[in-house]
């Protein structure tokens, strides 16, 4: 699928409020480096820096990018880019910078851009004064031209700032980190950031799942959100079901301690998470038809949460009249007070939980 569109979400204070929420407390150890362009192409073609996968990809224009490599050759200031560690691999994930340090890659390289259609240009300087000694040049030109130029663009420094999270010993403070830095102008949506950040198997999982047609016909969306939102709900899905006990609001971190956790969940996690979602929307949907969970004024996320696992728990002992116990469950007031006020908070989540386990299946 292609095309994007949003899902119409009821609107929930409580959820909003949790998706704005403040980051907890870290110690962070920030210091500068300075390397020059050659060590950080280097280090960029043996996977040490890692720009990860992500929905803004390259967006410069040639001469955007012309006027950086300019800078450089000239020794005007460029600004700094912002790297994060990881605990485990050590390697250096790009959180703000990506534009900057694609446009030297791709320059030493000698095209611009990726390959569109086949095609792929010769990155050739551009929009510079004509009287420049670098207008019109690629950086074969430079070689072969100007040695000594096409050594000062290698040699050349860019700061970057190094992020390192010393407490707690859990990588969660890049998801706030990138939130705050990396937003292109446009504040980024909480998935957006995990899809960034945590790109191993559990994620591809998220987004193989998004596109499976009885989940499309739940979410009464037959195309991707353009935020993420839907991946999102897949998640959300894998975290309460599977960590409910241990669940502490905001759920936004809590799904991004569980995404983490999970990231690079080896095949046998993998072939047991896609049956389970796969059988829990087919059974859905079965049961009880295309769009089940707006019951209000849009998609309700409680809804879905608190059926979904309800349902996964249940899958082979779902009662004939599971239709009739749902729509008077959705009728309730009781089960109204649970969906659509304080949703995120630890002790709503696990008593809506367990009020449609005990509704629908008991």
């Amino acid at each position: 699928m292609e095309l994007t569109g949003d899902i119409d979400f009821e609107d929930n204070a409580a959820e909003i409020e949790d998706r704005q929420s403040s980051p907890p407390e870290y110690e962070i150890a920030t210091y500068p480096a300075d390397f020059t362009l050659e060590v950080l192409e280097t280090k960029w073609k043996s996977k040490e820096l890692v720009i990860p996968k992500f929905q803004r990809q390259f967006v410069w224009s040639q001469v955007q990018a012309s006027k950086l490599i300019e800078s450089f050759l000239v020794g005007l200031p460029v600004p700094s880019i912002f790297l994060y560690t990881e605990r485990k691999s050590e390697k250096l994930l790009v959180v703000d910078g990506q534009q900057r340090l694609r446009t030297a890659f791709y320059y030493f390289e000698g095209y611009f851009g990726e390959e569109k259609n086949g095609n792929r240009p010769t990155f050739r300087l551009k929009g510079l004064s004509e009287s420049s000694p670098f207008y019109g040049k690629s950086y074969e030109d430079l070689l072969a031209q100007n040695e000594a130029a096409a050594r000062k663009l290698r040699n050349s420094v860019l700061r970057a700032f190094i992020i390192r999270q010393l407490d707690p010993a859990d990588d969660t403070s890049i998801f706030h980190i990138f939130e705050r830095l990396n937003t292109g102008g446009t504040l980024l949506h909480n998935q957006e950031v995990r899809n960034a950040v945590c790109s191993g198997t559990f994620n591809e999982l998220l987004h193989d799942l998004n596109a499976l047609p009885a989940w499309r016909k739940i979410l009464g969306k037959p195309i991707l959100d353009s935020r993420m939102r839907d991946v999102e709900l897949v998640l959300r899905f894998f975290a309460l079901r599977h960590a409910l006990d241990s669940y502490q609001k905001p759920m936004k971190d809590f799904m991004s301690r569980y995404m983490r956790t999970h990231e690079k969940d080896d095949r046998a996690y993998i072939s047991s998470f896609r049956k389970e979602f796969t059988d829990t929307c087919t059974a859905v949907l079965d049961k009880l038809g295309e769009k089940p969970f707006h019951i209000y004024a849009g998609f309700n996320s409680s809804v879905y949460d608190s059926v979904f696992c309800a349902f996964s728990r249940n899958l082979s002992n779902i009662p004939e009249d599971i239709a009739g116990r749902y729509e008077k469950m959705a009728n309730s007031s009781t089960f109204e007070a649970l969906v659509r006020g304080g949703t995120t908070d630890a002790e709503q989540v696990r008593e809506r939980v367990r009020h449609v386990n005990k509704v629908l299946f008991r």
